[in-house]
């Protein structure tokens, strides 16, 4: 395995992505999180050198992070601390910082979706609610523009946000929002039009707000599987969990007797499991019964999120014939080895890089269904709550 410093470089840029400054030197580890349709998180330890700690202060400067000449994470500082300093140890002279960031994809999550995008918040009076009907990939695209992109608000733009590939991408959807954090909205897009994947990514000189098709990766020339026997499998672990709904019966607009309801049925999952049902209020929702494509796709949202969950946690080497930006992307699917010899095969939903100039690197990848994650059982209660809510208190 070649060493960390010849494979990682630590770049800090300002918000417009001019470089400042020289890389960072003598960084002792690096920690990234890319995830699936969420923005990545970081950090990294480096000497609290007088240069370093004026560039980590500057509000709104980024974090850029090099692997093999490839940019693997990019996007604004959030933690410029804590500084150590000891007379002994690890943190004598000059001390030590550490530095945490997210990636760009979390300036455009901090946005919620105006109902007209062409008003300011306070002359939101025409339009109660956006709406469009087009391919998936589109109205993301469109989504981005209006509200952090070039076609948004001088005040609402992301500073260097460019629109990137996308556009046709995904099923035709009729989508509509309302004042709904932007990231939710995305995520209920790219799920309506068939699992799409969307992502920042740097440039140039440039952010680029990108839509793509995920790739099923676990059959011909370009699959990906890890397994013992190939030695690009450290280890795993493995939780098959039982659907927690089969049925969504889903609310629409007006109320009582006159209340617009749906029902979705996941049909193969009722015959394996049992009929689970859970409702979904969508009142803020314009769709009626002879029209109601919006209501059908809250309800499949539902059914995808509630679906059986096949946690798997493996920890993976990359070889030179299968490696994670290379060979496989956040989105893909791949498939495990279990040790029973049985294969699963399911979405890369997140990959954690650590690197150390001692150590190198290990590459951990995220392998499950839409649920399949590290969170307690009560975080994802309380996202779903706040989901909820945040449709109610925008109606």
């Amino acid at each position: 395995m070649l060493s960390a410093p010849a494979r990682t470089t630590l770049l800090i840029t300002d918000r417009n992505l001019n470089v400042l400054g020289d890389p960072v030197s003598g960084w002792t580890d690096l920690d990234v999180t890319l995830r699936f349709n969420e923005p990545g998180s970081g950090s990294f330890t480096a000497p609290a050198r007088p240069e370093l700690l004026q560039l980590i202060a500057a509000g709104g400067n980024r974090v850029v992070v090099i692997r093999d000449s490839v940019i693997f994470a990019a996007g604004p500082i959030e933690r410029a601390g804590p500084q150590r300093w000891s007379v002994d140890g690890a943190d004598t002279d000059p001390g030590t910082v550490s530095v945490g960031f997210t990636d760009d994809l979390a300036l455009i999550a901090g946005r919620v979706t105006y109902p007209n995008p062409a008003a300011v918040a306070t002359a939101q009076t025409s339009t109660a609610r956006w709406t469009a009907t087009d391919e998936a990939g589109d109205i993301m695209r469109s989504l981005v523009n209006l509200n952090a992109g070039p076609g948004a608000l001088t005040v609402r733009r992301v500073p260097q946000l460019v629109l990137g590939a996308g556009a046709g991408l995904g099923a035709s959807i009729t989508f509509g929002t309302r004042f709904e954090a932007l990231g939710d909205a995305l995520r209920s897009a790219a799920i309506a039009g068939g699992g799409l994947g969307f992502r920042t990514q740097q440039v140039g000189t440039t952010i680029e707000f990108q839509v793509y098709a995920p790739v099923n990766r676990t059959s011909g020339d370009g699959a990906v599987r890890f397994s013992r026997g190939l030695g690009n499998l450290r280890s795993y672990s493995y939780e098959p969990v039982a659907p927690t709904a089969t049925v969504a019966i889903v609310g629409g607009k007006d109320v009582g007797t006159s209340r617009v309801i749906v029902e979705r049925v996941n049909s193969p999952a009722v015959a394996k499991w049992w009929r689970l049902e859970t409702f979904v209020d969508q009142r803020q929702s314009d769709a009626t019964a002879a029209a109601a494509a919006e209501l059908n796709q809250a309800g499949d949202e539902e059914l995808e999120r509630s679906a059986e969950t096949a946690r798997l946690t493996s920890v993976t080497v990359d070889t030179p014939d299968q490696r994670y930006g290379t060979h496989y992307q956040l989105g893909d699917r791949v498939s495990v080895e279990l040790n029973s010899g049985a294969e699963v095969a399911d979405v890369v939903r997140a990959v954690h890089l650590e690197v150390s100039p001692r150590d190198g690197e290990t590459v951990t990848a995220l392998v499950g269904s839409q649920d399949a994650s590290a969170d307690p059982a009560w975080v994802k209660v309380t996202r779903a709550l706040a989901r909820r809510l945040a449709g109610l208190e925008t109606i």
